[in-house]
């Protein structure tokens, strides 16, 4: 049997996105969304959680979110999830857990009197090609 590893995800950016160049000409951007849920708790008051979420786009989508995206733009994210293992600085082994997104949407609207298409990179972001290797990660 097959497994599903898919994720989707409507948040707000935390930091404009980091965006880096590898040597093999691939480029690869990353960022963190917010993800707030709403609920009551045990004394009926409202209260929030609020979840982040690493997010890793390649290549056309790390060019589209180095332009489009700032701190504070709401997103929609579709992906997989990935873990991978590394070293800190202490020496100390560490796993993180990120989203590898295949396609991205902006949720934001237009500014006023801006030229374009009403804010949403889909047409320019809908898949990720040339996926680098595990090999070629730059962390």
């Amino acid at each position: 049997m097959r497994g599903l590893n898919k994720v989707m995800l409507i948040g707000n950016l935390g930091a404009d996105p980091e965006v880096r160049r590898l040597e093999s000409g691939a480029v690869v951007a990353q960022f963190r969304i917010a993800t707030t849920e709403t609920y009551k708790d045990k004394s009926g008051n409202r209260a929030e959680q609020t979840e982040w979420h690493n997010i890793v786009v390649w290549n056309k989508l790390a060019e589209v979110a180095e332009k489009y995206l700032k701190k504070g733009s709401s997103v929609y994210v579709e992906g997989r999830i990935r873990s991978r293992e590394y070293t800190d600085k202490n020496n100390i082994q560490r796993r993180a857990f990120e989203i590898v997104a295949n396609t991205f949407q902006m949720l934001d609207r237009k500014p006023e009197g801006a030229a374009g298409g009403g804010g949403v990179a889909a047409a320019e972001a809908d898949t990720v090609t040339d996926e680098p290797m595990v090999d070629d990660l730059p962390f």
